[in-house]
C-alpha cells in the first residue's frame, strides 16, 4: 500500500519499531556504561588504597629500625602486580626512604603529597600515611595504570553487539506484526479505488478486526452506507432549508412590523407635537390682538400652559425611555406614602380627565401605606396609566384607581370603560411604539411609549404590571404590584416659621435665550426684586462682581464662558459667598446634575422652567442662609 509521500506503510511501521528500539537501547547502554565506569573507578581506587594500607603495615617496622633494605624488599613484592608502575616509602620528615619502579624511566616524587588519591594522564596515584602506635612514621606512595579506556572499548563493543542483535530481532518482529495493520488498510484502499471507478456504493471492506483498525474499517463501511442513503438525507436537507426559509420570512415580517411601527410612531409624534402647537399659536394671536382683554388673556395663558405641559410630558417620556434602554436611568429610593404619590399623579392627570368629562373614582386604604421607591417615578407610573385610561375612553366614561394591601404587597388597579384591548394585543401592549388604537378617527392615539415606560419603571421598583381586558369595547384594567414597607416613617421635624420670609432679592440672570430670560426678568421685577440680565459668561461675571446678587440663575451653554466656569468664578468672589446659584439647562441626566453641583451650583433646573419652580427656590432663601451659617 503506497501513501502520498512515496513510502509504504509497511516500511514506515518497521522503521518506527527499529528506531524506537534503537533509541531505547541507546539510552539504556549509555546509562549502563556510565554506571560501569563509575563502579570501575571506585573498584580500582579502593584496590590501590587497600594495597597501600598493606604496604604501610609491612614497612612500618623497617622505618622504625631504619632498615632500608627490608623496605626495598617489601616494595619489590609489587612486581607481581604489573599494573603498579612505581612505589616509594618516605620518612616522617618527607625524605625518600625506599623506592620501586617497574621500569627505569618511572618518575617518583621527591616529597610525599597529602594522604589521598588522584587520577591524571590515565594513571592513579595514592599517598597513604604510615601510623605506628598513633604516631605517623612515614608515607607510602603507589602509582598504577588506570585502564579506563580499555574498559570503555571492551564494554562498548559488548553493548554494540547486543544492540545490533536487538535491532535485528526488533526488525523481524515488526515485519511480522505490521501485517495486522497494513492488511486492513490495503483492503480499505482497494475498496475505495473500486468505488471511485465503478461508483458502486454497495461495496464493503471485509473483516472483523478489533481495536482502532476495526473502528476505521467500520467507519469506512458506515460512510459508504450513509452515501447510499443520500436521497433520504437530501429530502431532510430540503425540509431543513424550507424551515430556515420560514424562519427568515418570520424575521423579515418582524422587521417590516418594526419598520411600520417606527413610521407610525414618527407620524404620531408629528401629530402629537402639532396638536399642542396649534392652540399655543392661537393663544399667542389672542395675546397679540386682545392684549387689553384680561379674561381672554387669562384663558389664552391657561391654554398655552396646559399644552406646554403636554409637550413637556411627551418629551420627558421619550427621554426617560431612552435613558432606561441605555442603562443611564437611576431611581432615588426613599420611604414615600401612597396617598402622596396618588395626589402627585392626580395633580398631573386630573385636568386631562376633566377635559374629557370622565368620572374619576379613587379607592385607597384607610391606614397609611409606605413604599420604598422614587416618589416622582411612582407618581409618573400612576399618571401614565390614568392618562392612558382617559385617552382610550370615550367622552363621559369612567376611570378608576383602587389600591389594596395584601401582606407586604401593594396592588394598584387602574380601570376604565374605554375601547378595551383585543386578546392578541395583551402580550404586546407594553412594547415600544405599540398602540391599541392608531386609526385616523382617534386624534389622540399617543406615541405608544407610556405603557412601555410604566412597565420599565415598575420593574425598577421590583414590581410587576399586567394588562387585562374582556375584549374590544369592554374596557381594560392595568394591575401593578409593588413591595411595601409596613413600618411607617417617623414624622419629619417641621421647619421653623422663623426660616420663612417674604424678602426681595438681588437676582442675576444669565442666558443667551433673550426671549426666555427677558420674560423671567420681567416677572421677577414685577414681584419687586432687583434683576440684572446678561447674555454671556464674561458680562455675567462682571455683573456679579458689581451687583453681588443673592441669587444667580445661570444657563450652562453660555457664549464665551460655560456656566460651570462662570459658577466657579462667582463662587470665588468675596461678595458672592452667600449667593444661591441655580443651573438652568436643557441637560437633565444624573451626570449633568453632578457636574453642576461640583461646579458650585446649589440647584439644578431642567428647561422648560415653570415660574413656580423659581418662586419655590426664592422661598427657601432663609433656610439656605441658616444652613450655611
Amino acid at each position: 500500500m503506497v501513501v502520498r509521500d512515496g513510502g509504504t506503510v509497511r516500511g514506515k511501521l518497521i522503521l518506527m519499531a527499529v528506531a524506537t528500539t534503537f533509541v531505547a537501547l541507546l539510552a539504556a547502554s549509555v546509562a549502563m556504561l556510565l554506571f560501569d565506569l563509575r563502579a570501575f573507578q571506585r573498584y580500582w581506587t579502593d584496590d590501590l588504597m587497600t594495597q597501600a594500607d598493606i604496604m604501610a603495615r609491612v614497612t612500618a617496622p623497617a622505618l622504625a629500625f631504619n632498615d632500608e633494605e627490608t623496605a626495598r624488599q617489601n616494595l619489590a613484592v609489587l612486581r607481581v602486580r604489573p599494573q603498579i608502575l612505581a612505589a616509594a616509602v618516605y620518612t616522617s620528615d618527607g625524605t625518600r626512604f625506599a623506592t620501586y619502579a617497574s621500569a627505569p624511566n618511572q618518575a617518583i616524587p621527591a616529597r610525599p603529597a597529602p594522604s589521598g588519591y588522584r587520577i591524571e594522564a590515565g594513571e592513579v596515584a595514592v599517598f597513604r600515611n604510615i601510623v605506628e602506635n598513633g604516631e605517623m612514621v612515614g608515607t607510602v606512595y603507589l602509582r598504577s595504570r588506570y585502564g579506563l579506556f580499555d574498559r570503555l572499548v571492551s564494554y562498548g563493543a559488548i553493548l554494540g553487539a547486543v544492540m545490533l542483535g536487538a535491532l535485528l530481532i526488533a526488525g523481524l518482529v515488526a515485519s511480522r506484526l505490521q501485517a495486522a495493520i497494513t492488511r486492513p488498510l490495503a483492503a480499505v484502499t482497494n475498496v475505495a479505488r473500486q468505488v471511485m471507478q465503478r461508483r458502486d456504493f454497495t461495496l464493503r471492506v471485509p473483516g472483523n478486526d478489533s481495536g482502532e483498525i476495526g473502528v476505521l474499517v467500520a467507519a469506512f463501511n458506515d460512510m459508504l452506507a450513509e452515501i447510499g442513503r443520500r436521497s433520504h438525507a437530501l429530502q431532510e436537507a430540503n425540509a431543513t432549508l424550507e424551515h430556515e426559509m420560514q424562519v427568515r420570512q418570520r424575521a423579515e415580517e418582524a422587521l417590516r412590523l418594526g419598520d411600520r411601527r417606527k413610521d407610525e410612531f414618527l407620524a404620531t409624534l408629528a401629530h402629537e407635537l402639532r396638536n399642542p402647537l396649534a392652540p399655543i399659536r392661537t393663544g399667542l394671536d389672542i395675546l397679540r390682538l386682545r392684549s387689553g382683554d384680561a379674561q381672554a388673556t387669562q384663558r389664552a395663558t391657561d391654554i398655552m400652559e396646559r399644552q406646554l405641559r403636554q409637550m413637556v410630558r411627551l418629551v420627558d417620556d421619550l427621554l426617560d425611555v431612552s435613558r432606561i434602554n441605555t442603562g443611564k436611568f437611576t431611581i432615588k429610593s426613599g420611604r414615600v406614602e401612597l396617598k402622596a404619590v396618588v395626589n402627585d399623579a392626580l395633580e398631573v392627570v386630573r385636568p386631562y380627565i376633566e377635559l374629557h368629562g370622565h368620572e374619576l373614582t379613587i379607592d385607597l386604604p384607610d391606614r397609611p401605606v409606605f413604599l420604598n421607591g422614587d416618589a416622582t417615578r411612582l407618581a409618573q407610573i400612576l399618571s401614565n396609566l390614568l392618562n392612558n385610561a382617559a385617552k382610550y375612553t370615550n367622552r363621559g366614561g369612567r376611570v378608576g384607581l383602587k389600591a389594596t394591601v395584601d401582606d407586604r404587597t401593594l396592588t394598584l388597579v387602574v380601570s376604565d370603560t374605554g375601547i378595551g384591548i383585543a386578546p392578541d394585543m395583551l402580550d404586546t401592549v407594553f412594547e415600544m411604539f405599540v398602540q391599541v388604537d392608531s386609526t385616523l378617527e382617534r386624534s389622540n392615539a399617543g406615541l405608544g411609549v407610556g405603557l412601555s415606560l410604566a412597565r420599565k419603571l415598575v420593574e425598577l421598583h421590583g414590581g410587576t404590571i399586567e394588562a387585562h381586558s374582556a375584549g374590544v369595547g369592554h374596557g381594560s384594567q392595568f394591575v401593578v404590584r409593588l413591595p411595601i414597607v409596613v413600618e411607617p416613617e417617623l414624622p419629619a421635624k417641621p421647619t421653623p416659621m422663623s426660616f420663612i420670609s417674604a424678602e426681595t432679592y438681588r437676582i442675576l440672570l444669565a442666558d443667551d435665550n433673550v426671549d426666555f430670560v427677558n420674560s423671567i426678568g420681567a416677572l421677577l421685577t414685577a414681584m419687586g426684586h432687583s434683576v440684572v440680565i446678561t447674555h454671556n459668561g464674561p458680562d455675567a461675571l462682571a455683573a456679579a462682581k458689581r451687583f453681588c446678587p443673592d441669587y444667580a440663575f445661570l444657563d450652562i451653554g453660555l457664549p464665551q464662558m460655560s456656566g460651570y466656569d462662570l459658577a466657579r468664578g462667582i463662587r470665588d468672589l468675596s461678595c458672592c459667598t452667600m449667593t444661591v446659584m441655580v443651573a438652568v439647562t436643557g441637560w437633565g441626566q444624573e451626570k449633568d446634575r453632578q457636574l453642576a453641583f461640583e461646579a458650585g451650583f446649589d440647584h439644578h433646573m431642567v428647561k422648560p422652567v415653570r415660574f413656580e419652580q423659581i418662586e419655590e427656590i426664592l422661598g427657601n432663601r432663609s433656610i439656605i442662609k441658616k444652613l450655611r451659617t
